[in-house]
């Protein structure tokens, strides 16, 4: 199950499309037929003005165009039915309405050409999401691996959070984690990390070893972002660089042993789920999130957790936890997690999707990442 995000359409479908044209053409249709039977001193021409006005709303420049061409022909034929072309009145309406169609054109005009360009630019965003947020495989060793990303912002394809996976001639390293802030900045300081990670998690180092690396990408990005955007110029008096920070949890999961090791660097801890039970796994100390290690102690802590044959294990970023509803309560995760009962790790992900969902109302307020990772029993 690879990752998945909340898209919208740039523009209504075309079914949809007609639909909606229908109504400029419903009016244009009903004022001419009101206009021809009204008395002469009733005149219903200026209404056809609405007709492109609307158009331009929902559909391109050509069809704005085409209707307002219409509404101008209906007009005519009015004036013709009623007077003739030349009556002061029904001229000016004409006149009038010939350019109200012309600037609803061009706005149309505008807006189809904003909306291409947003299409582009998403293209873009999803091409440039494949390379640095690559999907995590569907199986790795003896484990069944599924994920979810959902980003806050509703036309957005990634955030900060991230979420990585390599095999190693033991088993499996897995890393999940949330850049500080929103934004490039965000973007930058995770595909980092990410690199980071794919670079050194296959090599037969310890945890320890491999958090090292992490931090080291970490603080050599910030310390090239604040020169970057303290500039050249940038004297005694520049206002300091905020600190750029990264919270992950780095796992290892060997084949041969049922257990997994982790470090965890200031993120939410993970959650066991065996047999209906629901194991937050807690250490005893966490170390500090990357990038912070010239400021807090950068000791290591690696703890070790059962983890056996049938047993989920559950990563997620803070965005899921910190979901609020209407009435601004967390997102029980733990709590919803209890009443699951299923073990398929697509499956669990994609009910907490739906419900996290529901319960912010659809709209989150950070982005989200979800992990879930089953142990398979061996194959005989």
């Amino acid at each position: 199950m690879g990752p998945r995000r909340r898209t919208t359409a740039a523009r209504p479908s075309r079914r949809g499309g007609r639909l909606l044209l229908a109504a400029p053409l419903a009016l244009i249709a009903a004022v001419t037929t009101v206009d021809v039977l009204a008395p002469p001193e009733v005149h219903l021409g200026p209404f056809l003005i609405a007709a492109p006005a609307v158009t331009a709303s929902f559909a391109g420049a050509r069809t704005t165009a085409c209707v307002g061409a219409l509404a101008v022909l209906a007009q005519s034929v009015v004036a013709l039915v009623r007077t003739s072309l030349t009556d002061l009145n029904h001229t000016f309406q004409i006149i009038a309405l010939v350019l109200i169609s012309v600037i609803a054109t061009f706005f149309a005009h505008l807006r189809e050409r904003d909306e291409n360009r947003v299409v582009r630019l998403r293209s873009i965003a999803q091409a440039a999401q494949s390379v640095v947020l690559r999907p995590l495989p569907d199986r790795a060793g003896p484990l069944h691996i599924a994920s979810v990303y959902l980003a806050a912002e509703e036309e957005a394809q990634m955030g900060g959070d991230l979420y990585a996976a390599a095999r190693t001639a033991s088993g499996t390293r897995l890393l999940i984690g949330d850049a500080r802030g929103k934004g490039l900045d965000a973007i930058s300081e995770a595909s980092l990390v990410l690199g980071a990670f794919r670079v050194t998690a296959r090599r037969e180092e310890e945890l320890p070893e491999l958090v090292g690396h992490l931090e080291a990408g970490v603080g050599s990005a910030e310390e090239a972002g604040g020169a970057a955007r303290a500039g050249p110029g940038a004297g005694e008096g520049a206002e300091p660089a905020e600190e750029a920070f990264v919270t992950a949890l780095v796992l290892d999961v060997p084949d041969g042993e049922p257990v997994v090791r982790l470090v965890n660097c200031g993120h939410p801890p993970p959650i066991l789920l065996r047999a209906g039970r629901v194991i937050p796994l807690e250490t005893a100390g966490a170390s500090p999130p990357l990038g912070l290690a010239d400021l807090v102690s950068p000791e290591v802590t690696v703890e070790t957790f059962p983890f056996g044959v049938g047993d989920v294990l559950l990563l997620y970023t803070d965005g899921v936890v910190e979901a609020r509803d209407r009435s601004r309560a967390f997102y029980p995760l733990r709590q919803r997690l209890a009443a699951w009962s299923g073990d398929d790790p697509p499956a669990l992900l994609e009910h907490l999707r739906a419900d996290l969902e529901a319960y912010a109302g659809g709209h989150l307020g950070d982005d989200v990442a979800l992990v879930a990772v089953e142990r398979l029993a061996p194959k005989p």
